[in-house]
């Protein structure tokens, strides 16, 4: 009974769209059925096995998805800006969405289009990097903490906070991000500094804190992080709070990793979801974006990605376990004292990366 009214809800949601859409892209014009969105998300970001959420767009509206993905923001920045491939959809982090807005590179978002933002949380709305809230949607997000084996790392450790991560105790066994934007944060948080300073003394001070801690890692880490810290490679790795149902996962994964965030405050991430200003297709992509709002496949994407929902009707439909884990969505304490990513200036970029290449020498 369910799918039928949601079905049906998603029939005249098409057939409230045609009354004001179009398939070229613009406002006040009608979708087409018979075209292709392109879509550029991140790897392993949207239920293709369960609910198979493209498929399911498709069968309901007619309009094919043509699917890519992306390994990092800078990476889909690049194509964009080459202008290599045209996209309708595309899914950037909080300070990218930012950066994409400053370059004129984003569309306005007509919310007419996607009724299903009533159901993003308010918290989430009008952030930073896009005030008026006019060219993004909320995706997921999560927080950023640090992972550790409980049976090798002592409780009383992790009072040190950020310090865990520079614990010569742990030397050979600790990991560290292999972006500069996180690792850089992490260090600024640990000196008692913003993670958006724009003052070159303090990214110089995040860089020797950095420095001092580069002899005790045993490597810089992105998704490797997985398996590392699945097999005890190593024990304590900084990382995205989404990521912990793959590493705490009882069967696939070890059951005795662990998560916290620092008390002296953390990022607080959002991966948005936008629509190029070049795009072909923009109605259908409002489309999109609204499907993607809407409560079950809200829920089927977050029960998949294992990232947190701004959907607040998809969280209170998760197993208690997930929505109500403060792993994955943190007590208001926890949320008041985090920083979420803005765009650099470009000067500030420029020292970030030099000092990055300096310190992976």
């Amino acid at each position: 009974m369910k799918k039928i009214v949601l079905f049906l809800l998603s029939g005249m949601l098409v057939l409230s769209l045609s009354a004001c859409g179009n398939g070229q892209g613009g406002e006040g014009k009608t979708p087409q059925s018979n075209v292709t969105l392109n879509v550029y998300n991140w790897g392993e970001y949207i239920d293709d096995e369960d609910f198979r959420v493209n498929d399911q767009f498709t069968k309901e509206t007619g309009i094919k998805v043509n699917y890519k993905n992306f390994t990092d923001n800078e990476s889909m920045y690049a194509v964009l800006s080459s202008g290599a491939a045209n996209y309708d959809v595309i899914f950037p982090s909080d300070y990218m969405v930012g950066k994409l807005i400053r370059e004129n590179m984003l569309a306005k978002i007509n919310f007419d289009n996607v009724p299903n933002f009533e159901y993003i949380d308010e918290s989430l709305k009008n952030p930073a990097y896009d005030p008026q809230n006019e060219y993004s949607v909320p995706y997921t997000w999560g927080t950023v903490g640090i992972f550790y084996n409980t049976k090798y790392v002592d409780a009383a450790d992790l009072e040190q906070g950020w310090d865990l991560l520079w614990d010569e105790d742990y030397a050979g066994k600790i990991f560290m991000f292999d972006n500069p934007r996180d690792a850089f944060g992490i260090a600024l948080a640990k000196l008692g500094y913003s993670m958006n300073t724009e003052n070159p003394d303090e990214w110089q001070a995040a860089y020797e804190e950095l420095a001092r801690q580069k002899p005790l890692l045993q490597q810089y880490v992105m998704d490797q992080v997985y398996d590392k810290m699945i097999n005890e490679e190593g024990v304590i790795a900084p990382y995205y709070s989404g990521d912990g149902i793959i590493m705490m996962d009882p069967e696939e994964g070890n059951p005795d990793i662990a998560y916290f965030v620092p008390e002296e405050g953390t990022n607080l991430f959002v991966d948005a979801m936008c629509i190029p200003a070049n795009a072909q297709h923009k109605t259908e992509a409002e489309m999109y974006i609204n499907f993607l709002c809407r409560t079950d496949v809200a829920k089927a994407n977050a029960e998949y990605i294992g990232y947190s929902t701004p959907q607040t009707e998809a969280r209170a439909q998760l197993d208690p376990e997930i929505g109500q884990n403060p792993n994955f969505y943190p007590p208001e304490e926890v949320l008041e004292n985090t920083e979420v990513f803005l765009t650099l200036p470009d000067e500030t970029n420029a020292l970030m990366d030099s000092l990055w290449m300096t310190l992976k020498k």
